[in-house]
């Protein structure tokens, strides 16, 4: 049992006779307003609600637990947010529970009132383990317009998630976007292997110090590559001998501390080499020194693809790494690649940026821009497009996927899932 599914009961008050309620002192019970759902804040789980016992009107809050025990293993007893409390809802009512004046909480024991096909429901969601996903059985027979709805919340709830460290990167900067854009490119230009080292490297360097020298990519490249330690190697290639006297110079003259981790090649293929792609994060910032402006201002995914348009120098062309040379060939940024950095650094920046500078939000070109993306393809969203096939058809509904798998489904948080509600109120 869940406290959700109580939640889920009162909320929609899903009893097996609710003209016929009483609490568990005796007394006969009217709804005349469940409240307000408390989701998110600490405090009762439903604010402002009204109720009738007996011939008298209470105004106020209702907390849930499974056992009215729970009330004093929680504190409540001590804590003033629930002095206002009117009603006492549980599973199992194995206590009385009084407020601080002493005065009894009326209770109602939910054990033996709720609607029996709701209960019904509920253990075949959550009692009946499936290989995938609670509610495989239904998941293909949701309505679509109520699959688009949900999956478009789902999307701006990643968004609001990955906020989180666009906010912290805020901070720490003083509030420079530009600096936080720069951050957030490096976490995602080392994507999961070294976006850490990455992330490191970039607080590292003050962004005025990338500012300064976008002019000259070996001041750049020198930069970025000494920085995350790989230049400390022993060669004669000329080009690199450059890079480690302009590094040694920059760190004495900027005064930069050096950071703990360094980056990692195992198991990468060599376009995801970490030297490579710093090479290629310097030539982006080389050949566009206003970028933050330029992606804030930015409307669709062409003009994203033209920003990130670079070639590499003579030196790239034969190495993927400072250490081998390779076979001739030119190096840019791939369309894929480029699409995770949208997904992943541009379409947040501009949410963050949009919700941190406006009072109004409009989602609608965020939405157009990440639906003309490709979606992407992993066994968590396939879990879902096996069910359901073109569940998942473009970028907007890999990430709402994404967050529907890792948030809910593998939490079991069914009960806080839009689709898991419907199948309870067999609305589907």
């Amino acid at each position: 049992m869940q406290e959700d599914f109580l939640h889920h009961i009162w909320q929609y008050q899903k009893f097996q006779h609710k003209e016929a309620l009483k609490t568990n002192q005796g007394e006969i019970l009217q709804i005349l307003s469940v409240g307000q759902h408390n989701q998110h804040q600490s405090g009762p789980d439903f604010f402002n609600a009204k109720i009738k016992i007996d011939d008298q009107i209470w105004a106020g809050n209702i907390e849930i637990h499974l056992k009215s025990s729970d009330w004093y293993a929680h504190q409540h007893q001590k804590d003033s947010a629930y002095d206002n409390v009117i009603l006492h809802i549980v599973w199992e009512d194995d206590v009385e529970v009084y407020r601080a004046d002493n005065t009894i909480i009326p209770s109602l024991s939910l054990k033996e009132k709720v609607d029996s096909e709701v209960f019904k429901r509920y253990e075949q969601l959550l009692k009946v383990k499936s290989q995938q996903l609670n509610c495989e059985k239904n998941f293909a027979d949701f309505d679509d317009f109520v699959l688009q709805n949900w999956l478009e919340r789902l999307f701006i709830e990643r968004l609001e998630r990955k906020s989180n460290l666009i906010l912290k990167l805020l901070n720490q900067s003083q509030n420079n976007w530009e600096a936080v854009l720069f951050q957030l490119l490096c976490k995602n230009f080392g994507l999961n292997v070294n976006g850490t080292a990455f992330l490191q490297m970039a607080k590292s360097i003050p962004y005025k110090v990338i500012a300064k020298h976008h002019q000259n990519i070996e001041d750049l490249e020198a930069l970025l590559l000494g920085q995350s330690c790989l230049l400390e190697i022993d060669t004669e290639e000329q080009y690199i001998k450059n890079l480690q006297d302009r590094y040694r110079y920059l760190k004495h003259k900027y005064q930069l501390a050096a950071v703990d981790e360094k980056p990692q090649f195992f198991r990468l293929r060599p376009d995801n080499f970490p030297s490579l792609r710093l090479a290629e994060l310097a030539e982006v910032y080389h050949q566009q020194p206003q970028l933050f402006q330029d992606i804030i201002s930015v409307k669709n995914k062409k003009d994203i693809y033209k920003l990130f348009d670079i070639e590499l120098s003579e030196f790239w062309k034969t190495h993927y790494s400072l250490t081998k040379q390779s076979k001739p060939k030119t190096k840019r940024l791939s369309q894929n690649f480029v699409d995770l950095l949208i997904i992943n650094t541009i379409i947040p920046l501009k949410f963050c940026y949009q919700k941190h500078t406006t009072n109004e939000l409009s989602n609608d070109k965020l939405f157009e821009l990440v639906s003309s993306l490709k979606p992407e393809r992993n066994r968590k969203v396939d879990v879902f497009e096996n069910l359901r096939p073109k569940t998942n058809q473009n970028a907007l509904h890999s990430q709402a996927l994404l967050q529907l798998k890792t948030e809910y489904c593998d939490k079991n948080y069914c009960l806080k899932c839009h689709l898991g509600k419907r199948i309870l109120n067999h609305s589907i």
